[in-house]
């Protein structure tokens, strides 16, 4: 039972990137188009972990002129493949945006909270000190496409934080063990860049109620983890 390291993550990009250029030079642009993409997957994969700002940032750069070179293969040629997940993305610095809540329409009362609950505390942290905390978490709940993901990011924007966008399935790993460590991981680079935002979709997935008959010890390891990582301190949570 092994992991794999930043550093083999960052070879297994470095080759994919050497086999996509040579495709895309013979022109094979569909077959090029793959290939960047299973690099850039890695590559945010690395990103994601690597705790070194400056090799972070040179690497970064690097794959960012990849993914753009990707991305222009993709709308010359009219391509569908597979995309990037969303810790890959949050890696490589594509899930940042301008969003504001001024842009949100309606939602006022979902607005208000978020205002009062995470981007009060995190602008004025003064205010909320010995047994004045902020809140603990939030919970968004809706169908897709109601603007969840987007009042997060917006939230991020407003208070000039950090966004960590994640999804239940970035978390969960087959190998005992291994799903905790990727939460405990998540959460020390979510504290490395405070002030910051982490978006969980899907939590639901991973966050059913405890001492559920047919709960997995696997689920309740890493519900436990959850628990324990979003009660320590510093950490502004939302």
């Amino acid at each position: 039972m092994t992991t794999v390291t930043t550093g083999e993550l960052l070879e297994l990009a470095e080759k994919n990137v050497k086999l996509a250029v040579v495709e895309d030079m013979a022109k094979q642009f569909e077959e090029a188009y793959k290939l960047y993409m299973k690099a850039l997957e890695y590559a945010g994969t690395y990103l994601f972990y690597e705790n070194n700002p400056w090799l972070k940032k040179q690497n970064r750069q690097l794959f960012l002129g990849h993914y753009r070179r990707a991305t222009k293969i993709r709308g010359r040629h009219h391509l569908h493949g597979p995309s990037l997940s969303k810790r890959a993305e949050s890696g490589l610095g594509l899930t940042e945006s301008n969003a504001k809540l001024s842009d949100v329409g309606g939602l006022e009362a979902c607005k208000e909270v978020l205002v009062e609950a995470a981007i009060v505390p995190i602008q004025n942290p003064q205010f909320f000190t010995g047994k004045r905390q902020p809140w603990k978490a939030i919970l968004l709940h809706g169908p897709p496409g109601t603007g969840k993901t987007y009042l997060a990011n917006a939230i991020a924007t407003e208070t000039g934080s950090t966004f960590f966008s994640v999804s239940a399935s970035d978390i969960v790993s087959k190998w005992m063990g291994e799903s905790e460590k990727q939460v405990s991981i998540l959460f020390r680079r979510v504290r490395d860049a405070a002030p910051s935002i982490i978006f969980i979709d899907e939590i639901d997935s991973l966050c059913g109620s405890r001492g559920e008959n047919d709960e997995k010890v696997a689920s309740r390891r890493i519900k436990t983890e959850l628990l324990v990582q979003m009660q320590q301190k510093p950490l502004r949570r939302c």
